[in-house]
């Protein structure tokens, strides 16, 4: 990616000091007409845009770095978020945080804001959909940027990629699931041909094929609403499926609850494996079973490449993924037996 120019490159080119630059840029009347003009003029040979915000933070000893979200609502996206601003925090960099909520309108919108607004850097989880032109601006204004959990502009290259070894999850969800000896298994949740999704179904497909068994996917939105009327659907017409590998914990959540309605005891009558293993996993009961992600690691490591990649100059990877591992919990184990 091009490095944006910065005063000190408008120095050079005009053949005068830095801060006959700035006296330029602050408009200070200390400053001969011919040599504004001939500053003026290298800015313009440059392209180089002055940005007082950033500025005003530079000065301040600090940078500002953008984290664009696309879903703040869901517990695993809230703890990337907060775990990435704690960690450019404790480094002096302020963060703005943004959620898109899905909508590619306004992740363009906010990545226009915050080119405008002088970010450092840019840290996104992505928005599916739109064109690439927001990513084109990005490139434009120079600002590092990586994408994490999800890729939506393969120039990895110019904007690295950082996300979690999902179809290894998928694998040992299947495999605990048919090692405890359930055969018709399903994929519950995710919007259908999204790269996300497919990404966390391969292991699932992966494991079933080997084994000679069925796969059954149903996909859906991703949410506790969705997982509970699935739990009716799989109990009044598809009563064969014995076992579920959710899509996320939420989707699994609601399974749960939808369940519990209808008198279905997990961990006996079926069997659950969530995705992600957000905090609630462990407290709601019976306990769910779940890829855990460590996302609050995922958050801190993805910033302190972005910390590197800003102070250093070490330009991170294009692709990475980082290890996940299974937590079984009562979901799918079933509930212990208490003692008398």
């Amino acid at each position: 990616m091009k490095k944006r120019p910065t005063i000190l490159d408008v120095a050079r080119h005009a053949g005068v000091s830095k801060s006959t630059v700035s006296l330029v840029l602050q408009n200070s009347p200390l400053v001969r007409e011919t040599t504004r003009r001939q500053v003026e003029a290298s800015m313009a040979a440059l392209n180089y845009v002055y940005n007082r915000a950033a500025a005003n933070l530079r000065g301040a000893g600090t940078g500002l770095v953008g984290l664009i979200i696309n879903d703040l609502r869901n517990p695993f996206f809230t703890e990337f978020a907060a775990s990435a601003q704690m960690a450019f925090s404790r480094r002096g960099f302020a963060t703005a945080i943004a959620n898109t909520n899905e909508d590619p309108e306004i992740q363009a919108q906010t990545i226009d804001s915050m080119i405008e607004h002088g970010v450092s850097a840019l840290l996104i989880s992505p928005a599916y959909g739109g064109d690439a032109s927001s990513f084109d601006r990005i490139e434009r204004a120079g600002i590092p940027t990586m994408q994490v959990l999800r890729m939506v502009d393969e120039r990895t290259d110019v904007f690295p990629f950082a996300s979690l070894d999902y179809a290894t999850g998928g694998r040992l969800a299947t495999r605990h699931l048919v090692e405890l000896g359930c055969r018709n298994i399903a994929f519950v949740g995710g919007l259908e041909d999204r790269p996300i999704t497919l990404e966390r179904m391969a292991g699932y497909r992966e494991i079933m094929e080997a084994e000679g068994l069925e796969t059954r996917y149903f996909s859906g939105r991703p949410s506790r609403a969705f997982g509970r009327e699935m739990a009716r659907t799989l109990k009044r017409d598809h009563g064969d499926i014995e076992a579920a590998i959710c899509f996320s914990d939420l989707v699994a959540m609601g399974m749960l609850f939808g369940f519990a309605e209808i008198g279905v005891e997990l961990g006996k009558d079926f069997r659950i494996v969530g995705f992600d293993d957000i905090e609630e996993c462990s407290l709601v009961f019976p306990q769910l079973s779940s890829v855990r992600c460590d996302t609050a690691r995922f958050g801190e490591t993805s910033a302190e490449t972005m910390l590197r990649w800003i102070e250093e100059g070490a330009h991170p990877p294009a692709i990475r993924r980082y290890p996940v591992e299974l937590v079984a919990r009562h979901s799918s184990l079933g509930v212990p037996l208490r003692r008398t």
